[in-house]
């Protein structure tokens, strides 16, 4: 089964700083990354920044289609309101088949707000102890949803290079 972790920091720095750790935690068969992207937002900024992270996880077992929709749904479909209309409702009713539910997004939305960052992961096989006792050492806050075998495969699927 895999899962999709978000940490969030409370600084714009964060989790560009965790990669480090990340890259540690996987080198020490910890955990095994799937794919990953980064979000920071600027405190004086409209709208948060993103970053896939290929260099960690080869060619992205996602690719970039899955982080943009899911940062969309997240931090730009509240700012373009009903001008968007209904495909973005399809959009979320896929996510939402797929494990990432309106009340994940809504929470993340919520969270990652101006002056914070968020690490997304999404990995497999990990200890789950040694990384979040880790994690919790650079300051992060853990939000996590668990995708079953099905919905992981419906996300590659949809979304794989």
């Amino acid at each position: 089964m895999a899962t999709l972790t978000v940490w969030k920091f409370d600084t714009t720095d964060g989790a560009h700083s965790a990669l480090q750790e990340l890259t540690k935690l996987q080198d020490q068969q910890l955990i095994i990354v799937r794919d990953a992207a980064y979000v920071y937002w600027d405190p004086d900024a409209k709208r948060p920044k993103t970053r896939e992270l290929g260099k960690l996880t080869g060619a992205g077992a996602l690719g970039g289609g899955f982080w943009g929709l899911l940062f969309g749904l997240i931090f730009f479909v509240p700012v373009l309101g009903a001008a968007i209309g209904a495909g973005v409702g399809a959009l979320a009713g896929s996510m939402s088949r797929a494990g990432i539910d309106d009340d994940f997004v809504k929470e993340i939305r919520e969270t990652v707000t101006p002056g914070t960052s968020a690490l997304f992961v999404m990995s497999e096989g990990a200890v789950v102890d040694r990384v979040a006792e880790r994690f919790k050492q650079t300051g992060a806050t853990l939000l996590t949803t668990n995708l079953t075998k099905e919905q992981e495969e419906l996300l590659r699927e949809t979304f794989a290079s």
